[in-house]
Order: C-alpha cells, then sequence, then structure tokens
C-alpha cells in the first residue's frame, strides 16, 4: 500500500510531490558525490500546503515526507517513491522517524520554545534517514515568536532540511514565510471519491460510506468517523436535535447545554487515550518503577507534561465545539436550499423531515442570520469567550 493511497481525490498534487521526491533522489545523489545541483529540480527546501478542512494537508505532507525517507530496493529500478513497505516510509507514516519532527500546536499557539528547539534540529544533519523533515501541522497558530524563529529557517535552510507547513489558507502565515515556500493547495474531495476510499480501505458498507461522505461533504477523517465509531454518530445527531429545540428560552439553554457537554466528553475521551500512555512512557524515561515514587529533581517535568495536556483537552474541546457549528450550519445550509427550492441534494438528508418543518416555519432571511448566529459563535470561540456562554448566546439567537 503505497504512502499516497490515503491522498483522496488529489491526483494533481500527488503527481507534483512524486516528482518532486524523484528530483530529490538526484540532489542527494549530487550532495554525496561532491557535484552541483542539478539545475531545473522540482524539490525544494520548504513547502507550503493549504486546503479547506478535511482535504488532507497533513495527509499529504506526511506521505511527501515518507517518499523523501523511502528506502525500497525497487527505488534503484525506477520504482516511485513512498512504496509504503519501507522501513523509511512505514516509521514516518506511524511518526517514529528519527529525521522526521513533527510540530503541533499546544493549546491555541505553537509555543516558540517548541520552535527553537526545532529550528536547532533542523540544521543537523539526517541521522539515518535522506533527509530532515520538518512538519508543521499548525502552521495557522504560530505566534510573532514562533514565526520569526520558521522565518529564520527557511531564509537560511540547512542543505538536507525540508520544511513542510500545513495551514487552511495562504493569509495564515507571514507573508515573508509563504513568499520562501512552494505552494500546493489541496481541494475538498467529492463524494464519491471519499465513499470510495472508505469502502476500499476501511471495509465499510458501500450504503454507510456513502452517507457518511455526503454527510461530511467530502471530510475523510470526520467521514470515517461516522461510519465506524457510535459515538460520533451520536453526537451528531445531538446536534441536529438542536433547531428543533429552541422554541423557547428553556430548551434554548438546554441545548447548549448538550452541546458544551458532548465537547467536554470529547475532549475527555482523548484525554483518556492519550494522557495515561503520555504519562506512563515519562515515568518510564525518567526510571519509575510502577507504583514508585519520581526522582529527586523530576517533579518539574512531570508539571509540564500536566499542563500541556491541560491545554491541550481545552483545544479538543473548542475543536469539538467547532464541529458542531460545522454540523449545525450545514442544517441550516440544507434549509436554505429547500427554501429556494435548490436542486442539489442534501447533506443531512437522513433528517430531512426535520429540515423541511424548518423551513415551512421560517424565511430564507431568518435562516441567513441563524447562520450568521453560527459564525459568530465560532469567532467568539476563537477569541477565548467562555464556551458555554457562547453556545448559549448562538442558541438564543437561533430562537430569535
Amino acid at each position: 500500500m503505497a504512502v499516497w493511497d490515503d491522498l483522496v481525490g488529489q491526483a494533481r498534487v500527488e503527481e507534483q510531490l512524486v516528482a518532486a521526491a524523484r528530483d530529490a533522489d538526484a540532489l542527494v545523489t549530487a550532495h554525496a558525490a561532491g557535484e552541483p545541483a542539478p539545475e531545473a529540480s522540482r524539490m525544494t527546501h520548504a513547502w507550503f500546503f493549504t486546503g479547506p478542512p478535511g482535504a488532507g494537508r497533513e495527509t499529504a505532507a506526511r506521505a511527501f515526507a515518507a517518499a523523501l525517507q523511502c528506502v525500497s530496493p525497487d527505488r534503484a529500478l525506477g520504482g516511485a517513491p513512498g512504496c509504503g513497505f519501507c522501513t523509511g516510509c512505514h516509521t514516518t507514516m506511524i511518526g517514529t522517524h528519527a529525521d522526521v519532527t513533527t510540530v503541533r500546536a499546544v493549546g491555541a499557539v505553537v509555543r516558540a520554545e517548541d520552535m527553537r528547539d526545532t529550528v536547532r534540529k533542523s540544521y543537523t544533519a539526517p541521522a539515518n534517514g535522506r533527509w530532515q523533515v520538518i512538519l508543521v501541522a499548525d502552521a495557522e497558530r504560530l505566534n510573532e515568536k514562533s514565526a520569526n524563529a520558521v522565518l529564520k529557517a527557511v531564509e537560511e535552510p540547512a542543505q538536507r532540511t525540508v520544511w513542510l507547513l500545513c495551514a487552511p489558507s495562504l493569509e495564515d502565515v507571514l507573508p515573508t514565510i509563504r513568499s520562501r515556500c512552494r505552494h500546493l493547495n489541496l481541494s475538498t474531495p467529492s463524494v464519491a471519491a471519499v465513499a470510495d476510499v472508505l469502502v476500499r480501505r476501511d471495509g465499510i458498507e458501500p450504503e454507510v460510506a456513502y452517507a457518511a461522505a455526503h454527510a461530511t461533504q467530502g471530510h475523510v477523517d470526520r467521514a470515517r468517523r461516522l461510519a465506524t465509531d457510535e459515538r460520533a454518530r451520536a453526537r451528531r445527531a445531538a446536534v441536529l436535535r438542536v433547531p428543533l429545540r429552541v422554541e423557547d428560552v428553556g430548551g434554548c439553554l438546554k441545548a447548549a447545554q448538550e452541546l458544551f457537554d458532548v465537547a467536554e466528553e470529547d475532549a475527555k475521551q482523548v484525554a483518556e487515550e492519550l494522557d495515561t500512555k503520555e504519562t506512563e512512557d515519562l515515568k518510564a524515561a525518567l526510571g519509575v518503577a510502577p507504583g514508585g515514587r519520581l526522582p529527586r529533581g523530576t517533579a518539574g517535568v512531570m508539571k509540564d507534561l500536566e499542563a500541556d495536556q491541560k491545554r491541550r483537552k481545552t483545544r479538543t474541546q473548542r475543536d469539538s465545539l467547532d464541529l458542531a457549528l460545522t454540523d449545525l450550519a450545514g442544517f441550516y445550509r440544507d434549509v436554505l436550499a429547500l427554501q429556494f427550492r435548490s436542486r442539489s441534494d442534501l447533506a443531512n438528508a437522513d433528517v430531512r423531515d426535520a429540515i423541511e418543518r424548518v423551513a415551512r416555519a421560517s424565511t430564507p432571511e431568518r435562516t441567513l442570520r441563524r447562520i450568521e448566529a453560527i459564525l459568530a459563535c465560532r469567532e467568539a470561540l476563537d477569541r477565548n469567550v467562555a464556551p458555554l456562554l457562547a453556545m448559549e448566546a448562538m442558541t438564543l439567537a437561533l430562537r430569535g
């Protein structure tokens, strides 16, 4: 299974990355022989992946990183980079390759201290791979200090280091950074393409796969989760009930509380899956026996981990709320489609009765105001307004 198989509906991007990975081999060979770099190479030291949520920005970046580190014997015979089976591909895809570093936001931002450490590493030679690869998964969350650290690294790159930045749009990073990167824009994959990959890769029944792909409008990860996770389906069902529950003030407040509780539960599940493992791994690295005490002088390290985990939980809760708001906006988009007698398919066809009921009871102008209220709620969450307060303001606006 090639590393490109998870890159859904992005044939043009895949073609460019495969070509660049082939040229990267020529650069490595020339460097080893002390020769000048080949002219007109399609490989460069910094790449910027943009695209809407679900398009696969990080998936494309990680597949490219794996292709750069691919050590398949077939490469010598002209095989495509990114076989998916060799040590270089496998360790890159699961996140354990020594020369592939992934940087993510801790809480709301990518911290400057984390980025400075990464920049220092970017100037070291690869330990056992072909390239030193730095993948910044949340480039839109770079603050002023961390962005300046990245800028310095891409202005004066090390010879065998590649930076891969991922963000929703070009405007999400400094112009001085993006001007030094090669830009690749990913588009939202079609519903049919997402359904096809769910059937082929995950063994999901075609009807279920198509329904999940349609409900998420081409978001691969959300579609996979919706098709395979009962909790995700229950969360979506709770969100799509909100428009029928905001007929009075009490119903609005209850609906807001339910949305908040769903997000809290999502954050708790992520914490249970990751926090325990991280804590145990850190204790093992510090030499703590099972049930034993921390060595003297290491309590601060554990406190730092706990603080990072708390920030991650907050971000996960905000991301879950944002997902709920996206589903809610999709419901009203379907309402608007019915009110304008559009021939486009409904994204939430499984709750068509509820959509028709809301459409009959309101006007297009009122529906647009409700969508604006949802967008205002998302903006409030970005400004760190208390989540429950923001949700209550939104549900009251949906009633009005």
